[in-house]
């Protein structure tokens, strides 16, 4: 299918890896140009150096979790955006008895801000250009919350709600605003985690993804297995897309049947 993306212009943030690179590499085969964003210059430069296979991708490294380093990526990316893909965040493990506040404090302004500036500075020229799209990547945390993730949970809530909040502002524009969440993803994040709890409970990361599914937190999921960066990258290159312009406002799902829900 051709999603119509010749000429457009992305930003997708948290790129260098995961879910943001498959995004990145979809949207650049599609024919969008993209920036990549990352805070390692390094990892940054490797991913655009085979993405630019693809087609044109540009870099800006910069450190989303402070207003400065969302003004710097602001300096970086120049013209006007098209397409905002709010993807950078991270995910942690703790009980919640054990969550301090500076890791709710840090959660917020990485996950959520990160977003919420970039919508607040990128968002005023598509309306008034009468087209773009802004997508936040959420989780299946959004709607069912484990307490072990309980701020990472409350993050991935904030940004439906925000979501939700910006597609009110493009009443009768050709401007969309969604959120997509996605299932448990087999990134190189997780798979660094399963490594590092493998190894505390001196077991395999292969043993303990198969729990996860057989009988921890993970038995809901329809799949029975993680999730591909890439399978979650198509879905939210379509909603990028011309074609998807009667999708708006929507927290849509991409999770793998994780939630038994009928809406």
């Amino acid at each position: 299918m051709n999603l119509e993306l010749s000429g457009k212009r992305a930003l997708v943030t948290g790129s260098s890896l995961g879910i943001g690179r498959a995004i990145a590499a979809d949207l650049l085969r599609e024919g969008a140009a993209v920036i990549i964003n990352g805070r390692d210059a390094d990892r940054l430069a490797a991913a655009a150096e085979e993405l630019s296979a693809a087609g044109d991708v540009t870099v800006a490294a910069a450190d989303l979790s402070d207003a400065a380093g969302a003004e710097s990526l602001l300096d970086q990316i120049g013209a006007p955006i098209d397409i905002l893909v709010n993807n950078v965040g991270v995910f942690t493990v703790k009980p919640f008895f054990e969550i301090s506040d500076d890791e709710w404090t840090d959660m917020f302004q990485l996950n959520v801000m990160s977003g919420v500036r970039l919508a607040r500075a990128l968002m005023p020229a598509m309306l008034e250009d009468g087209w773009g799209r802004i997508i936040f990547i959420g989780s299946d945390q959004s709607e069912k919350p484990n307490p072990v993730m309980a701020h990472y949970a409350m993050s991935k809530t904030a940004q439906v709600s925000v979501a939700r909040s910006l597609a009110e502002l493009t009443v009768g524009t050709g401007v969309t605003v969604n959120s997509v969440l996605a299932a448990p993803t087999w990134t190189d994040g997780v798979e660094a985690f399963m490594k590092q709890m493998a190894e505390i409970e001196g077991t395999t990361p292969e043993a303990m993804s198969k729990e996860y599914f057989a009988g921890g937190e993970g038995r809901t999921s329809l799949l029975q297995r993680w999730a591909e960066p890439h399978e979650i990258a198509s879905f939210v290159a379509y909603l990028c897309s011309p074609r998807a312009s009667a999708i708006n406002g929507a927290a849509l799902r991409a999770d793998g049947g994780m939630v038994r829900s009928l809406f």
